[in-house]
């Protein structure tokens, strides 16, 4: 059997706020994504999804418990080495697409490339495949503010899939469109997520958007639920 892209085992996670005493936020998270596996997470606000997307994607690290990536247990690394693994590893798409306004739509997904060691012509290819494949080609030489709200989250996910990343985690990624707009980035998101056999964790307060992937997970304050 295939080794899990995604292992969290135990996680816990709590905050000091000045006061004696401490604010958990994760309880005990257990949770795995298989190799391919789109998988919804939903949860109130304030139950912890945004924390637990973070350490997930390697941009936070638990008190207690193990985080594992295509079978490697993450606080075993260097700094250097997860900061390498999440670069070529890990893609995230935000409610809000924090793309720098300054370069057009194809600089935004060449530059993640360049960070990661690939060469100009080689990232200016992909980035113009991703845009292609997406459906806003003709868009690549436009900067954000000429975009529609639809088409800088499309670029985004562009972005996110620059390095060609085994995971994705996505954070209420269609939660700052209108309906019909989160409706075609959703079917984007899902049509690329299958061809390319990406693992996905999606955290989204859309319940019918949820109901159409692999499976939902629930996370009530600070503990994950399995939900179907």
């Amino acid at each position: 059997m295939n080794e899990p892209v995604l292992e969290l085992k135990g996680i816990e996670k709590g905050y000091k706020l000045g006061k004696p005493g401490e604010v958990r936020v994760l309880r005990g998270v257990d949770l795995s994504l298989a190799r391919g596996e789109v998988v919804a997470l939903v949860a109130p606000s304030g139950a912890g999804k945004s924390t637990l997307l973070h350490i997930a994607g390697l941009l936070d690290t638990p008190n207690s418990g193990e985080v594992r990536i295509s079978g490697e247990e993450m606080s075993r690394l260097s700094d250097r080495r997860r900061t390498a693994v999440r670069r070529s590893e890990v893609g995230f798409i935000y409610q809000f697409h924090h793309l720098l306004p300054e370069f057009s739509a194809a600089e935004n997904v060449i530059l993640p490339q360049l960070a990661n060691g690939v060469g100009q012509t080689a990232a200016a290819a992909r980035a113009a495949d991703l845009l292609a494949r997406v459906g806003i080609a003709d868009r690549a030489e436009h900067r954000p503010a000429a975009l529609s709200g639809g088409e800088q989250q499309r670029v985004a996910f562009c972005r996110a899939l620059a390095n060609q990343p085994r995971l994705l985690l996505a954070d209420e990624p269609t939660g700052n469109l209108d309906p019909e707009t989160s409706e075609r980035v959703f079917a984007t998101l899902m049509d690329v997520v299958r061809e390319t056999g990406l693992s996905a964790l999606v955290a989204t307060h859309n319940l019918e958007l949820a109901a159409r992937m692999d499976r939902v997970v629930r996370l009530e304050p600070g503990r994950i639920i399995p939900a179907t």
